[in-house]
């Protein structure tokens, strides 16, 4: 039994690509679904509209969605991302406790009194320390 000889290459050539085009066929139509529900300057009726002619009649729904909407999909993506990077900065900054990334003067002073307090420096380079926070 050769199988090798039953199915040529460029059959084998012919079935990946249509596996790849499926695959891709199904990552753009996900893709547009999160852009309906994404899409905050659709109502209600309108995303309801695009998703049954979405899922309703797909390779249409689709080449439709993608001429009358798809340069706002673009728009719309680098928004949700920048809006998910800001909100993962915002959690680090108010995880690491501080907004503007460096200690205030006074929790500045407060780690050079303590310091000072375990002898680790003198009172003279205590006094010159505090004025370059200072100033």
């Amino acid at each position: 039994m050769n199988l090798a000889y039953d199915y040529p290459v460029l059959g084998a050539f012919w079935t990946a690509m249509w596996i790849f085009l499926w695959v891709l066929w199904i990552v753009l139509l996900f893709r547009i679904i999160g852009d309906i529900f994404r899409d905050d300057t659709l109502g209600g009726g309108a995303k309801t509209a695009w998703l049954i002619f979405v899922v309703l009649l797909p390779f249409l729904g689709v080449f439709v969605y993608v001429l009358a909407r798809g340069r706002g999909m673009g728009r719309r993506e680098t928004q949700h991302m920048a809006a998910r990077q800001q909100a993962f900065d915002d959690y680090i900054r108010e995880t690491a406790g501080t907004e503007t990334g460096s200690p205030s003067e006074a929790e500045q002073l407060a780690k050079l009194s303590e310091i000072r307090a375990r002898g680790d420096i003198t009172d003279d380079e205590f006094q010159r320390a505090k004025e370059r926070i200072l100033h």
